[in-house]
């Protein structure tokens, strides 16, 4: 007999969902990462990420801290010399003031071997008219040599640096400056010339030592007094004529250098201590 099978009779059947074969395809994709390695990322610490201004200002504190130590260190080895650097500096001063201390003490011997020379000429040349001749022209000529000291009229110039001389090395007196002003007093008919109360002569040397200036190598110390013993009817004016006036007057007026010229009517210029005999004849 044909017909319809009751429910649950024939053969047992299975029922497949489509994608049954393919799970662990579905499984790869809704789980692409091992559940282990997830458990093992969950179990570590996340790194603390500092802030940018955080590692900025630990370095800036480490250079700062560098610099200081460097500047501490230099500040220390200054410290350190500075004792050192002030005992080279007193020896030399009391070498120097120790050096000017014989000098002095030898131009005060030379001044009595002079006079003792000046004593021992006058008995060997006698009393007759050759030796007077001779004694008159070594008269005349001392004064001018500066071998002897001079009494007389003349001119005290002062000079000394413009205000502005610290500032600018323009404005400060040189060795130039004193030379011309020298010279100038011998062109207007100076007989004898002083500075800072040192005579001098055609052998004096004027030179510039560092930032001093020295008159036979013996510095001098500002304002420089300059003395010219002279005609007073006339060594005023032709030194304000000369080259070395209008030096002068144009230092004065642009640079503002000290300059003052007076008359004096009496001045007592000493002996040039530099003067030394190099050269003799005599007859056999």
């Amino acid at each position: 007999m044909t017909g319809r099978q009751p429910a649950g009779t024939g053969p047992r059947t299975r029922a497949y969902a489509v994608d049954a074969s393919m799970d662990l395809l579905n499984q790869i994709l809704r789980q692409p990462i091992d559940p282990d390695y997830a458990r093992v990322a969950q179990q570590r610490v996340a790194p603390v990420v500092r802030p940018r201004w955080f590692s900025g200002r630990w370095g800036l504190a480490a250079v700062a801290l560098l610099i200081g130590a460097m500047f501490a260190v230099g500040a220390a080895q200054t410290t350190r010399s500075a004792p050192a650097l002030q005992t080279e500096r007193t020896e030399l001063i009391d070498r120097v003031q120790r050096a000017e201390q014989q000098q002095d003490a030898l131009r005060i011997r030379i001044d009595g071997l002079n006079a003792q020379i000046g004593t021992l000429r006058g008995a060997a040349l006698g009393d007759d008219g050759t030796a007077t001749s001779l004694e008159d022209r070594i008269g005349s000529l001392e004064p001018v040599v500066g071998t002897v000291p001079v009494t007389g009229p003349g001119l005290v110039i002062v000079i000394d640096d413009a205000p502005s001389a610290s500032a600018d090395a323009r404005d400060r007196v040189l060795d130039l400056d004193l030379q011309v002003l020298a010279n100038g007093l011998w062109t207007a008919g100076a007989e004898a010339v002083a500075i800072n109360g040192h005579r001098l002569s055609a052998l004096t040397a004027i030179r510039s030592a560092g930032d001093a200036i020295t008159v036979d190598y013996r510095s001098l110390t500002r304002p420089y007094r300059v003395e010219a013993i002279g005609d007073p009817r006339t060594l005023a004016a032709r030194y304000a004529e000369s080259s070395a006036g209008a030096w002068w007057s144009d230092l004065a007026r642009n640079r503002r250098m000290g300059y003052e010229v007076n008359d004096v009517t009496g001045l007592t210029l000493p002996a040039d201590p530099g003067l030394q005999l190099r050269f003799a004849e005599g007859n056999p």
